[in-house]
């Protein structure tokens, strides 16, 4: 099924045809592998044939999209047949990467996503685009019949998420989402361990992660010859293009509200998953939240540069959630960690720790630390697992790809991490207390932080985009 959005209208930005004019021909080649069939069309019912290769695209070939497209480059079941970029320079690199895995095929190259989805032969497409494009593509995707990697965070509001979780359901598609310590083996333990009971009964959860950063430009400046900056807003309010918001270095577009929700979400999705992972019942009852945090009000960047959330489950757990500093340095207690570091000892600027009535378990990218210590020695049988293991994150999508069996962190899953960083959002700039109902998805009494919920404005023609 085609993509239900009209052609998109000249601009005075770089058109496609420009783009073509723009790039060498040998940059968009086209794809010198007729041997490849779509594994789709081998399969039955949806599957995957088993011994057929998948075909992936790379939508977003910045720095993160082309940082897991090295994970599905290194697949030898799986070939990159695409990649996708507005901006020429990210494109080239991207196809660079690809043509050196596969030792120079000429992979073909796009400047518009739709021209990607409508290749039939394509079973899966990774969309590691600017967070504002992410519901919107993979809706697309979706309908198109594609399987999808998505780098998180989710939508801008949780309406996005849920017409994605929808769609997906409706068109029977396998998601993962980019919370890749789901595959990494610590943060297995340390979930397997708080839910096996091993730290008694769980009382209380800390998380926290880099928060966002202030600053950026707001002076209007001359769009780049190598972005399509009209595409690259798409569906968000249009605004000036300035110096570093598209940048692949010390871009501002991650700290901006119209882009993204900031590190609240953008670095915290990875933690509270984490947190989410150990103690899934936290999202099944009613949820109060309450928080506090410091959102700049000059410069580009309008996202909480400190912040401090507490959520109290109607399972009597607790969760504090805090940003750590990341060029915000005014001293106050958001950005004072005296606390816990004297509790768990060193922490680094991301982590999950869970307290249990018999100890605790704290575990980030470095390392995972207990107490009582002997608890990380605690080894699992095969036939123990409270909870399924997962060594690599894309290859756990390429084998559910085949097997149609659900991801480690699949949509449900993935909505439930999600959803914990709006409702941190949504307290934070709101400054009162909520409570979240979970089986009407909205909030108790609270007219205006509903109203948050719901899908912003967007422009023409992406409107359908999101219907």
């Amino acid at each position: 099924m085609k993509n239900p959005i009209p052609p998109r209208p000249s601009t005075n930005s770089l058109s496609r045809r420009r783009f073509l004019q723009a790039t060498s021909a040998s940059t968009l080649g086209v794809l010198a592998l007729p041997s490849l069939v779509a594994s789709t069309v081998l399969g039955r019912g949806g599957a995957t044939a088993p011994n057929s290769r998948i075909l992936v695209a790379c939508i977003g070939t910045g720095p993160q999209g082309r940082g897991v497209m090295g994970n599905f480059l290194s697949q030898p079941d799986c070939r990159v047949v695409a990649v996708c970029d507005v901006k020429t320079d990210s494109l080239q690199r991207g196809r660079d990467q690809v043509n050196h895995a596969y030792q120079n095929q000429d992979v073909r190259a796009y400047a518009d996503f739709r021209e990607v989805l409508e290749r039939p032969e394509i079973d899966g497409v990774l969309i590691g685009t600017p967070d504002h494009w992410h519901v919107p593509i993979s809706l697309a995707a979706a309908r198109a019949g594609k399987d999808i990697y998505l780098e998180k965070p989710m939508g801008l509001v949780v309406e996005e998420n849920q017409r994605l979780r929808s769609a997906l359901k409706k068109h029977g598609r396998i998601f993962q989402f980019g919370t890749q310590q789901r595959s990494g083996s610590q943060f297995w333990q340390a979930c397997q361990l708080v839910r096996s009971g091993h730290i008694g009964t769980l009382k209380h959860i800390d998380v926290w992660c880099a928060a966002s950063q202030p600053g950026g430009t707001t002076q209007p400046a001359q769009v780049p010859p190598t972005i399509d900056y009209d595409f690259w807003l798409g569906p968000a309010r249009y605004t000036p293009y300035t110096e570093q918001k598209c940048a692949e270095d010390g871009k501002t577009w991650w700290f901006t509200y119209d882009y993204a929700l900031g590190f609240v979400a953008g670095w915290g999705v990875h933690p509270l998953d984490i947190a989410y992972w150990g103690c899934p019942s936290l999202t099944q009852g009613p949820l109060a939240v309450e928080g506090q945090g410091v959102i700049p009000t000059e410069g580009a960047c309008d996202t909480a540069v400190a912040w401090e959330v507490l959520f109290r489950s109607h399972n009597g757990v607790t969760l504090r959630y805090r940003g750590t500093p990341n060029g915000y340095d005014t001293p106050s207690p958001l950005t004072d960690f005296t606390d816990w570091r004297q509790q768990y000892g060193r922490i680094v600027d991301h982590g999950t720790a869970f307290v249990g009535s018999e100890g605790w378990i704290l575990v980030d990218r470095t390392q995972i630390r207990t107490s009582p210590e002997s608890l990380v020695e605690i080894r699992f049988s095969p036939d123990a697992h409270v909870i399924r293991r997962s060594n690599n994150h894309v290859r756990d999508l390429l084998d559910c790809m085949r097997s149609r069996a659900q991801p480690i962190c699949n949509i449900d899953e993935a909505f439930q991490a999600d959803q914990l960083c709006h409702l941190s959002d949504l307290a934070i700039r709101l400054d009162r207390r909520l409570t979240w109902d979970p089986r009407k998805e909205r909030f108790t009494g609270d007219r205006e932080a509903n109203r948050r919920l719901r899908i912003r404005s967007t422009r023409q023609p992406w409107t359908k985009m999101l219907a």
